[in-house]
């Protein structure tokens, strides 16, 4: 790979492959997979990721919000797309966009049916979130009665899923929890199906889930989004995936700071002697927050730790190269396999989740294909 010459996002569709291939040899044959490619696929492109995806094998795609749904569609994606959070201001967007809503509540299953109804739809794909332990969205268990009843009330919607969210897949220490979810949710499904009189897909796992509980509650489909990007919440599974982004820079200025001087705003640096570092054309505006600052987190350089010196810039971020071997216009990586974006992350006190949705649009994406 040749080396950078401006800030970069390495987006690595062959390690996305590798990941999803990973992911689904944990599954039955005919399991559905459901990719999630929201918040910009993970800080990625969605457009290019779910191209890919869908070229390999994925079932279904899952975004955040309409709008997102929309791009995909505008950018050729043909499989089914649920949107996790849709807002009755974009229903007849969605409904335009053949995109399936997941309804988590009597209000917006009611204001959908009125928007399906008023567009003479018949059978619109729809799934319904119940809250099993997140209380995040979603259903209660003593709303099937309603939820039925709204639904046998027309001919404008069918139930094509039900589903739910596990609250610490990842977590072993809350296995009885999730158990225990998992159980609610069946019984919760087991209620809609005889209640409709048909079978909906269910799905409740997400990618811990999958590594975690792919025997206990696979279901028809199930959901992964931070595992496709290279991330299993586990030592043991990141070993198995790869990291799908790299972020990297160059070095734009290099300077040599006397005994008592100080680098970046407010003087959160001072030299206790003489200390080489260099300005990297990156900062708080690209996703590289000020938590990583004043020596908390560092960039690679030759393969060599710099660590960042005084506060993140919105635009600019200053690292001490002393000891390092290097010049103008080298490169520099911020994260991709070592250290990777967990680690990075990891050094502000975040997570990788975190660190790589936040990599702003105006840094520029490659593509390893």
């Amino acid at each position: 790979m040749s080396k950078v010459r401006e800030t970069v996002l390495e987006i690595n569709l062959e390690a996305l492959e590798a990941n999803y291939r990973y992911l689904r040899s944990k599954l039955r044959n005919n399991t559905k997979f459901l990719a999630v490619v929201k918040a910009y696929a993970y800080g990625s492109d969605p457009c290019e990721v779910a191209l890919k995806l869908e070229q390999i094998g994925a079932d279904y795609f899952a975004v955040a919000y309409t709008t997102e749904g929309m791009a995909l569609r505008k950018a050729g994606v043909t499989k089914p797309i649920l949107v996790l959070h849709p807002l009755p201001v974009h229903f007849e967007e969605l409904i335009e966009y053949c995109l399936e809503p997941a309804l988590y509540n009597l209000k917006v299953l009611k204001e959908f049916l009125e928007a399906a109804e008023n567009k003479k739809v018949k059978d619109y794909p729809v799934h319904l979130k119940f809250n099993t332990g997140l209380n995040r969205l979603g259903f209660w268990e003593n709303d099937t009665d309603s939820i039925l009843n709204v639904i046998r009330s027309s001919e404008a919607l069918k139930i094509t899923s039900m589903f739910s969210h596990l609250a610490a897949s990842e977590d072993h220490n809350e296995k009885e929890f999730s158990l225990e979810q998992i159980a609610r949710f069946e019984k919760i499904a087991g209620v809609m199906a005889s209640g409709l009189g048909y079978q909906p897909m269910r799905h409740m796992l997400n990618t811990s889930g999958i590594l975690n509980y792919a025997d206990r509650a696979q279901f028809e489909m199930v959901r992964s989004g931070i595992g496709l990007y290279g991330f299993g919440n586990e030592e043991k599974y990141d070993k198995q995936l790869q990291p799908v982004v790299a972020l990297k820079s160059v070095i734009s200025q290099i300077h040599m700071i006397e005994p008592g001087e100080s680098v970046g705003y407010n003087r959160k640096f001072t030299a206790d002697g003489y200390t080489k570092t260099a300005t990297i054309p990156l900062g708080h505006a690209d996703g590289i927050g000020r938590i990583y600052g004043n020596k908390k987190g560092f960039l690679t350089v030759n393969g060599q730790k710099a660590p960042i010196i005084g506060n993140v810039c919105m635009d600019m971020l200053m690292i001490d190269i002393t000891g390092i071997e290097c010049k103008e216009g080298d490169e520099v990586v911020v994260f991709g396999k070592n250290p990777t974006a967990a680690t990075f992350a990891a050094t502000g006190g975040t997570i990788s989740y975190e660190l790589i949705t936040a990599i702003s649009q105006r840094v520029k994406r490659t593509f390893i294909k």
